[in-house]
C-alpha cells in the first residue's frame, strides 16, 4: 500500500492525512493502521502533562530544541481542547511550536480531546503508531491540562513529565488526587515567581512521606525560571532533558521499561475490544431508537442501568 510505504519514508503529508482519518473515524484507516503495526514499538514516549497555564507548551518547545541539538528525530502530538464550531483542536499549542515547523526532523500534530476524558484524545494511541512507523526516535505527547484526572497518559508514556507552577492556590494538594503519583520527573516551571521554594519544600516532603524500595527511581524535581533570562534558562531545560535520559536508562536497566510496554499494551487491546464490540452495538441502538427509549426508562426509574445491559449483552454477545 502507497500510504504505509510512504509514512515509513517519513512523508508529512501522508501521516497528517492518515492521524486525521483516524480521528474522523474514517473506516479505511483502521486498515492502515494494521499495516503500520509491524513497524512501530521503537520510539521513547514521553508524556508532559500538568494544569492549564502551566507552560507545557513552552517547555515542549524548548526541549525540541535542546534534543535536536542531539539529532533526535522527533515527533509531537498535542492534545489541544475541541473547538465547539468545528470539532477540531484549537490549534495553540501548534502556535508556541512554530520556529520548528520547518525542520524536517520534528514533526508536530495537534488532536482535539473531542469530549475524551484523562486528557488526552481518543486518537492518540493510533498517533502514536503513526509518529512511531514514520520512525521518531522520541515522541512527546502534551495533554490537555484538565487537573486531577488527567493521568491517561500513563498508559501511553514511557516517562510522565508533572509540570507545575507556584502562585496557583495550593498546588499539591490540587495535584495530590492521582496526577502526582504518575511522575517520573516534577518540573516547577516559572520558578522565578513567589512561592516557587515553598512548592519545592512541599514537594520533596510529600516524596519523602512515601518511602520506596532503595533500588527505585526517586521523582527529581528541575526548578525552571524566566524564559526571558535565555541563558539561564536553557541551562535548565538541558538539565531537565538529562533527567529524563537519566529515567530512560533506568526503565531500560530494570526492567521496568518492559512493564509500562506491557501496561501499553493492555489499553490498546483493551481499547480495540471497546472500538470492536461496543461501538457497532451503541451504533445499532442509535439507530433503532432503541437507546433513547432505555435511556427515558432508567431515568424515569422503569428499569436500572444493569438489568438493561445485561439484557443488550444477551442479545448481542452469543
Amino acid at each position: 500500500m502507497e500510504t504505509i510505504k510512504k509514512i515509513c519514508q517519513g512523508d508529512v503529508r501522508s501521516a497528517s492525512r492518515l492521524i486525521r482519518d483516524v480521528e474522523d473515524k474514517i473506516p479505511s484507516a483502521k486498515a492502515k493502521i494494521k499495516k503500520l503495526f509491524p513497524h512501530t514499538g521503537k520510539s521513547f514516549i514521553i508524556g508532559i502533562t500538568g494544569a492549564p497555564g502551566a507552560g507545557k507548551s513552552t517547555l515542549i518547545d524548548a526541549l525540541i530544541a535542546e534534543l535536536r541539538k542531539k539529532k533526535k528525530d522527533i515527533g509531537v502530538l498535542a492534545v489541544d481542547p475541541t473547538s465547539p464550531f468545528t470539532g477540531g483542536a484549537i490549534l495553540g499549542d501548534r502556535i508556541r511550536m512554530q520556529r520548528h515547523v520547518e525542520d524536517p526532523g520534528v514533526f508536530v500534530r495537534s488532536l482535539a480531546t473531542r469530549g475524551a476524558l484523562g486528557g488526552l484524545s481518543a486518537a492518540v494511541g493510533e498517533a502514536i503508531h503513526v509518529l512511531e512507523a514514520m520512525g521518531k526516535e522520541i515522541i512527546l505527547i502534551e495533554t490537555v491540562g484538565i487537573g486531577q484526572q488527567e493521568i491517561d497518559i500513563i498508559n501511553h508514556a514511557h516517562s510522565v513529565i508533572v509540570v507545575l507552577v507556584p502562585g496557583m492556590g495550593d498546588e499539591v494538594q490540587t495535584m495530590k488526587a492521582g496526577i502526582m503519583e504518575i511522575a517520573d520527573v516534577f518540573v516547577i516551571n516559572k520558578a522565578d515567581r513567589a512561592g516557587a521554594k515553598q512548592l519545592h519544600m512541599e514537594l520533596l516532603s510529600m516524596l519523602h512521606s512515601a518511602p520506596a524500595a532503595p533500588e527505585n527511581w526517586q521523582p527529581p524535581i528541575v526548578m525552571v525560571g524566566d524564559v526571558y533570562k535565555p541563558e539561564a534558562f536553557a541551562d535548565k531545560i538541558a538539565e531537565l532533558e538529562k533527567k529524563i535520559e537519566e529515567h530512560h536508562t533506568y526503565l531500560q536497566n530494570s526492567g521496568k521499561l518492559v512493564e509500562r510496554i506491557y501496561r501499553k499494551t493492555m489499553v490498546e487491546i483493551n481499547d480495540a475490544l471497546r472500538a470492536n464490540i461496543m461501538e457497532p452495538i451503541m451504533y445499532k441502538l442509535q439507530e433503532s431508537g432503541e437507546l433513547q427509549s432505555m435511556i427515558e426508562k432508567v431515568k424515569n426509574r422503569e428499569v436500572d442501568p444493569y438489568s438493561a445491559a445485561e439484557e443488550i449483552a444477551k442479545r448481542f454477545i452469543k
